[in-house]
């Protein structure tokens, strides 16, 4: 008897979307096929499925424990969402070779139909990190007797949702700090920085709409900014290891001493990036937009608004962009918040992005025109098509470098 052969073995989803990308929620049914496909008659002991979702984090680090002694510590931690098994055809056990209970099966393409319910606990969103993931994915298993067992896993995307039209995400936020530059017995005027955004949540492609007001009372010339970063935090054996990215920045213009510049909703889009994440014990997904003031020679003056990346899109009933954008001539008086008795000192560049960040090779994003047509097409497709890539790579290089000026300041260092 000539034994057949095992052509192909697939995994197909269910798709619950026009696009045909496999996502899902929590409590929602993950159905599909596995296909097989076989030369000639072969008998199998079993065909299985295992469905597993699971996220993980891990990562190293070298410590010195004396003299010429080093050691590497390793931590790593695991949370499991859910842990699924069934057989599609023959039995259970699989660890004998006997003749007994074997399934025929004869040549040409079969398909056998799977089925399982995601728990209706919060399931973290799907993500690929540095030191960590949240993955989710169905392993099907072929096993024969006198054989190594055919594999195949194959992965699918889970969201959690996060809907931005909740009142604590569209609540406006805002911040107001100053900053006195002096050196010795020399001091200059302060620079002052007022900021408001129109709410706390938002989705890939929306811009923030940033009202500012940049008053530089100082002898230096300084520049306006404001950047979103990312930061991905991960957790293991008590100890906490974190990564800032940067994701989307923008420049106003040069400020000469004793001017004032003001942002009437100056836009900054967000490009298509992975929702936050909030729920996971282990990986927190977070971001924040950063408006602040660049100071030659000096730590700059800074002011951080967190924000938070949901899934489902602002309402238009739920809209604030009219009452805020009706403000944007006025004056900024509607951001005179009291400022703190001692003014905290902003950290070093270098504490705000790392060196590792900044060599990091990270992949570019797409353009935002192909982001823009997906946008109309199902809400999980175009977040299922970026969900791996990073940021954009940061470059230290200004492509706006400040203009000479003729400008003497009365102290070198002010």
């Amino acid at each position: 008897m000539v034994l057949g052969k095992v052509k192909s073995l697939t995994i197909s989803f269910d798709c619950l979307s026009d696009s045909n990308i496999p996502v899902y929620s929590s409590g929602d049914t993950v159905s599909g096929r596995i296909s097989l496909e076989v030369t000639g008659e072969i008998r199998v002991k079993s065909l299985k499925i295992h469905a597993r979702g699971r996220a993980k984090v891990r990562w190293t680090e070298s410590r010195n424990a004396g003299s010429n002694t080093a050691y590497t510590q390793n931590y790593t931690e695991e949370v499991e969402y859910f842990n699924h098994k069934d057989v599609l055809v023959g039995h259970e056990r699989d660890d004998d070779n006997s003749e007994e209970g074997l399934h025929t099966i004869h040549s040409g393409r079969h398909e056998y139909a799977f089925s399982f319910e995601l728990p209706q606990i919060p399931l973290a969103t799907s993500f690929e990190g540095r030191h960590g993931s949240v993955r989710y994915w169905v392993k099907a298993e072929l096993h024969r007797p006198w054989l190594l067992p055919v594999k195949l896993k194959k992965e699918f995307t889970v969201f959690e949702h996060i809907d931005i039209n909740t009142p604590s995400l569209l609540s406006p936020q805002a911040g107001t700090k100053e900053k006195t530059l002096c050196c010795w017995l020399c001091t200059s005027g302060p620079i002052s920085l007022s900021v408001k955004i129109e709410r706390k949540g938002y989705t890939p492609g929306e811009s923030i709409q940033i009202f500012a007001e940049i008053e530089n009372c100082s002898s230096r010339v300084v520049v306006p900014k404001a950047a979103i970063y990312q930061t991905q935090a991960f957790y293991a054996k008590g100890k906490m290891k974190e990564v800032k990215q940067l994701v989307a920045n923008l420049r106003g213009e040069s400020l000469s001493s004793g001017k004032t510049e003001t942002w009437n909703g100056k836009q900054l889009k967000i490009p298509p990036v992975s929702p936050s994440i909030l729920d996971c014990s282990i990986i927190r997904v977070e971001y924040s937009l950063m408006v602040y003031v660049d100071i030659p020679g000096a730590m700059d003056l800074f002011l951080n608004l967190p924000l938070v990346i949901g899934t489902i899109p602002l309402h238009p009933f739920g809209s604030r962009t009219s009452s805020v954008s009706s403000q944007g001539s006025m004056n900024m008086n509607w951001l005179g918040l009291t400022l703190p008795e001692r003014l905290e000192a902003p950290p070093s560049y270098a504490e705000v992005v790392t060196e590792e960040n900044i060599q990091s090779g990270l992949a570019p994003v797409a353009a935002f025109d192909d982001f823009q047509r997906a946008l109309q097409g199902p809400l999980f497709a175009y977040i299922h098509k970026f969900r791996f890539l990073p940021p954009p790579l940061y470059s230290e290089i200004d492509p706006n470098p400040d203009q000479p000026t003729d400008e003497i300041p009365s102290c070198p260092s002010c």
